[in-house]
This record gives C-alpha cells, sequence and structure tokens, in this order.
C-alpha cells in the first residue's frame, strides 16, 4: 500500500488516522461564545466570490472589537474586490476552527458579514503592527470583516 501511495499521491491523506470511537453531539454555540472561540485562534479561511464562483483562502486573522481582521496585498483578489465594492463592503464568510484530528472533538464557527478595507492610516499602521503575516511579501493592506451573522458548533464526546 505505501508504494502504491508514493506513486499516487492524492491517495496520501492526513486525515487516514482511524477515527476514535464514539458519537458525538453538536451543540450551538451563542454568538459571544463564538467570537470569543474564534479570538482564541489566528488561523482561518476567507470566502468570497471571483469572477462569480466561491474562493477559498487560508489568512491569519486578529479580533479587534467584534470585526475579524487580515492583513493583504495589493495584487489580492479579495483587496481588489473590496476596493470595488464600496459602502457597505463586500460580503464575505469567514470560518475558523479548532478540531482535534484523532478524537474530532473541538469547536468550529462561522461569520458571515461584510469586508471592506481599512482606510485610516492610523488603523492600518496598528493592524500591521497586532498582526504579522505568514508569507513573506508585502501586506500593504487590512480588510476588515463586520460580523453580521455569527455561528458556530462544538463537538463533544456523547456521554456513557
Amino acid at each position: 500500500m505505501r508504494d502504491e501511495q508514493l506513486r499516487n499521491p492524492a491517495m496520501a491523506c492526513d486525515n487516514a488516522l482511524p477515527i476514535t470511537p464514539g458519537a458525538r453531539r453538536s451543540i450551538e454555540l451563542d454568538s459571544a461564545e463564538a467570537l470569543r472561540l474564534l479570538g482564541s485562534v489566528s488561523f482561518g479561511r476567507i470566502v468570497f466570490t471571483q469572477h462569480a464562483l466561491p474562493t477559498v483562502r487560508p489568512v491569519n486573522h486578529v479580533l479587534d472589537e467584534g470585526d475579524i481582521v487580515i492583513r493583504t496585498h495589493e495584487g489580492a483578489a479579495l483587496t481588489s474586490r473590496a476596493r470595488q465594492a464600496g459602502a457597505p463592503g463586500v460580503v464575505v464568510a469567514y470560518e475558523a476552527d479548532a478540531i482535534d484530528p484523532g478524537t474530532h472533538i473541538g469547536w468550529s464557527v462561522v461569520v458571515t458579514g461584510y469586508a471592506h478595507l481599512v482606510t485610516d492610516a492610523r488603523d492600518l499602521a496598528r493592524y500591521q503592527d497586532m498582526l504579522q503575516p505568514w508569507v513573506g511579501r508585502a501586506m500593504d493592506y487590512a480588510v476588515r470583516i463586520r460580523p453580521d451573522l455569527v455561528t458556530g458548533i462544538r463537538l463533544i464526546p456523547v456521554e456513557a
């Protein structure tokens, strides 16, 4: 099997670990708890429309007074979409989670709202200090997402 995986990398996947036996239960989170959990991690996925199709990008973020802030660059599709959208911004979804790959226990949060470019020079400078990009390129822009809809679930084991 290992030789086949090396010849066909699509067969090798990170989630090939056996699933821990036992059922899980999904508990809905209120928006305050969901935002608290989202603020406890630095990584998520932004979903927006590009050429009339959904596009997903992994990004790092900070939570600032209930808004999600990410950094971006001049050539980024999201920068362009946010610039063209005007007020109130471009509709996006943002998802972050912390789910253990072995036990499948954890949480997931989805925020839907409007994203717009940060244009205030002081805010932009503050976000550049607060949020260091993961990629080695100039990230001269910041995008702020105002949550309109915040949903989340916690996955827990079903009690015996």
